[in-house]
């Protein structure tokens, strides 16, 4: 997988050298606990680490980029 795009609060981050079902777990132990803080990327070019404050109604997306995957 060549990256996890995260789309939270209405900006894009992105986590990378992750498995995708280690990632949805982490996510959904972490939001079951009543909150959790994810690591992610911010910004592009040279990644600058962030926290996202995970709670019961957050509203998250994750989307897998495959190896290969044809980008805009």
């Amino acid at each position: 997988m060549k990256r996890i795009d995260i789309f939270y609060g209405g900006e894009h981050y992105s986590v990378g050298g992750r498995d995708l079902d280690e990632l949805l777990e982490e996510i959904s132990t972490g939001i079951a606990s009543g909150v959790h803080w994810l690591s992610v990327n911010d910004g592009e070019g040279a990644p600058r680490q962030a926290y996202l404050l995970l709670t019961p109604g957050t509203q998250i997306a994750v989307v897998p980029i495959p190896d290969g995957a044809i980008e805009p």
